[in-house]
């Protein structure tokens, strides 16, 4: 096989660098397209940041149910979606004047670097020793310089709008390293417990208060993201795991009870147990 000269490689990666930026360039003017005032499309014209960010999220949950599925071809797709999301806020930030795409990248390009000093050389042209905590504190002093209040808890910069389960995972995270948290799992499971307890304790009161049964499920629920925690399970993997096993399983469900020339309607509740234990068994 014959091997390529330093100049073959360096022009068969310019050509591919060339190609990603017209296919990027091809997106951006369809962007700038769609949001055309005069000959734009009536929904694109329509949206605001508030408007898109719940399409964001759901963009990235597809992200995550195609790399959960392993279809790379649906995982190239489901990406592109999610860049389009992008592409869509940079060229509303374009026309309000705030920032465009290129500000994006290179703004995440020079934060990638700066929290990387122990890979990426200074203007100085020094690589500092990778140290414990490092990511935490040139965050700390990034804030600081852009003008921001310090917020000095422990618990600071955990969004309150991430996923319930995410944001239960981190906070505990973040107490984790600090010390607050058991060191066993036998008091883990003791809390979850207790917490389960004081459900029934709630729905079993002489009048029982729908708020109180809702604070305590939440504290189930918490107790059982701690739980996962310790046991190093991602709390969202496992339940989106979950959801996914229940679903595949009930639409077997379905199927034998259409074979048996019945609907999940009019099927007896004994019965449906019978077919959800033979879905079981098919999907061993």
């Amino acid at each position: 096989m014959k091997s390529e000269s330093v100049p073959e490689i360096n022009k068969r990666q310019d050509k591919g660098n060339n190609a990603n930026e017209s296919a990027l360039s091809e997106l951006l003017s369809i962007m700038r397209t769609l949001r055309d005032p005069t000959n734009g499309c009536d929904w694109d014209k329509q949206q605001t940041f508030a408007s898109i960010a719940p399409y964001t999220i759901e963009e990235a949950y597809e992200v995550a149910d195609a790399i959960d599925k392993g279809d790379m071809a649906d995982i190239r797709d489901e990406l592109g979606d999610l860049l389009f999301q992008v592409v869509f806020y940079a060229q509303m930030g374009q026309e309000q004047h705030a920032f465009a795409f290129d500000d994006i990248a290179r703004g995440i390009s020079a934060k990638l670097r700066r929290r990387h000093p122990h890979i990426f050389a200074d203007e100085n042209g020094q690589v500092t020793l990778a140290k414990k905590g490092q990511w935490e504190s040139i965050k700390a002093q990034e804030r600081i310089a852009a003008g921001k209040t310090e917020d000095k808890s422990i618990l600071a910069n955990v969004p309150a709008s991430m996923s319930p389960l995410l944001r239960a995972q981190k906070l505990q995270q973040k107490c984790a390293k600090f010390g607050f948290d058991w060191p066993e799992l036998a008091p883990v499971l003791d809390k979850l417990q207790e917490e389960i307890n004081e459900v029934m304790a709630e729905v079993n009161a002489p009048t029982p208060d729908q708020s109180a049964i809702e604070d305590e499920i939440g504290d189930v629920l918490f107790s059982v993201v701690n739980l996962a925690r310790h046991v190093k399970v991602d709390a969202q993997t496992a339940l989106r795991r979950a959801s996914n096993k229940f679903e595949q399983r009930f639409r077997q469900v379905e199927l034998i009870a259409q074979q048996q020339g019945q609907t999940i309607r009019d099927t007896s509740l004994d019965e449906l147990e019978v077919f959800w234990q033979q879905a079981k068994a098919l999907s061993k």
